[in-house]
């Protein structure tokens, strides 16, 4: 038992650290943030609560400037101010913004915050056992290979949350009425709106998938469900 107290201690430091960031990033959501309103999505997020069957989607707006939709640990859904200036410079359309909301509410209703904190915790533990054993077989590199295969891992992971919440929001789109075409023509112009972030980063080690992957996932489920409905 004794043996494995690091690892226990490491599981619980990966719970704390997660807790604390969450209550950090809380706390910027509340002092840096206020409710979306805007005459020309209001109609769509009726859509999107009517087909959640909830009284409304609350959707609030982050104030910063990189290009991004985010889903707080608490379940809030938030767009933030570069995503809105796109939107609001005629770069983005309502239904594309609208079909980030649904993809931020995949995350929320999938559990993905939960699901990250317990990966978080895993990955830690993961991290020094590798540290430990490499390091006695390779000295200087086995930290270096630890980290490698540790990121990777969460990368993976993060990728299957995204092609998640793509699912869920592709479904909820089609439910309300809206479809899955925002959705695509809003990730076939994601990269130029995000000034290609990730580019050169080889793709498993990218926390989000690549867009064509993204793009042929949302197209294969509705074609898909189309041919089941028939």
């Amino acid at each position: 038992m004794i043996r494995f107290l690091p690892f226990v201690l490491l599981l619980l430091y990966g719970l704390v650290m997660w807790h604390f960031s969450s209550w950090q990033l809380k706390r910027q959501f509340d002092g840096n943030s206020r409710r979306l309103r805007d005459t020309r999505l209001e109609p769509l997020l009726d859509r999107l609560a009517a087909a959640l069957e909830v009284p409304e989607v609350p959707v609030h707006v982050y104030q910063i400037a990189p290009v991004n939709g985010l889903a707080a640990p608490d379940g809030r859904v938030f767009i933030t101010e570069g995503f809105m200036e796109k939107y609001r410079a005629g770069e983005v359309s309502p239904e594309e913004l609208t079909s980030v909301i649904a993809h931020e509410l995949g995350h929320v209703a999938l559990g993905h915050s939960r699901r990250r904190m317990i990966d978080f915790s895993g990955q830690n533990a993961l991290r020094a056992v590798l540290m430990t054993v490499l390091g006695r077989f390779i000295p200087f590199l086995g930290a270096w290979i630890a980290n490698l295969i540790t990121t990777a891992l969460a990368a993976r992971l993060s990728q299957r949350d995204e092609f998640e919440a793509d699912e869920f929001a592709s479904a909820l789109l089609i439910k309300a009425g809206i479809g899955t075409a925002p959705q695509v023509s809003l990730f076939r112009k994601l990269d130029a709106l995000t000034r290609n972030a990730g580019q050169g980063v080889p793709a498993w080690l990218l926390t989000h998938p690549k867009t064509p992957k993204r793009i042929a996932a949302i197209e294969a489920n509705a074609t898909r469900w189309s041919r089941a409905e028939r």
